[in-house]
């Protein structure tokens, strides 16, 4: 059962995976960024490209030199109540769908600073953003038949759009593009 995860998760991943990959910790590589006088993001950034470390790895380096930022120290459940603090009608819509991705095995609920994400063990398949009047359900697959799904304009993969306004959307058709959802991001048909 999924349950919600903060930031603290993925600094955790990205530290795993940089050890894994380089045989180093973020405090290794740190120390030798230290030593060889590295003092800005920028010129760690070109250090660390030349040492082959890059993406997640080179972020995972970066928190370690100069810190995370603030919210990445909030816990899933602040993150979520921020998201929330100023709109709290819109909130049941987004419990509908993080209570369904809670009780919906091979499902991660990564919360961040304005969106919640849902993830597979391979991809996020779906993110919940809420906007002044709504809550934003976007997918990364047109999901035939779903009413109300749009397309959206976006240089992201998530380019399919329905727009929550009150409790009562979050039906079973919703429930149901949420599987088809996950299974196509696990690479299964959802027949």
């Amino acid at each position: 059962m999924g349950e919600m995860q903060s930031w603290q998760s993925m600094v955790h991943a990205n530290a795993a995976r940089l050890l894994r990959t380089t045989g180093r910790t973020p405090a290794d590589w740190a120390a030798e960024a230290r030593t060889a006088g590295i003092g800005t993001r920028e010129d760690l950034s070109h250090w660390l490209k030349e040492q082959g470390v890059t993406g997640y790895n080179l972020m995972s380096v970066d928190w370690e030199v100069f810190g995370l930022p603030e919210f990445f120290e909030r816990s899933a459940e602040e993150l979520y109540a921020g998201q929330y603090a100023d709109r709290p009608a819109l909130r049941p819509i987004a419990d509908s769908i993080v209570s369904w991705a809670t009780a919906t095995p091979e499902v991660t609920i990564q919360l961040r600073k304005t969106y919640v994400s849902l993830q597979s063990s391979r991809r996020k398949f779906a993110q919940l953003t809420p906007t002044r009047t709504a809550v934003d359900l976007v997918f990364r697959l047109a999901i035939p038949g779903l009413p109300g799904l749009e397309p959206i304009r976006t240089n992201e993969p998530f380019a399919w759009r329905l727009r929550l306004r009150q409790p009562g959307d979050v039906d079973a058709a919703v429930r149901q593009a949420l599987s088809v959802a996950l299974e196509d991001s696990l690479g299964r048909s959802s027949a």
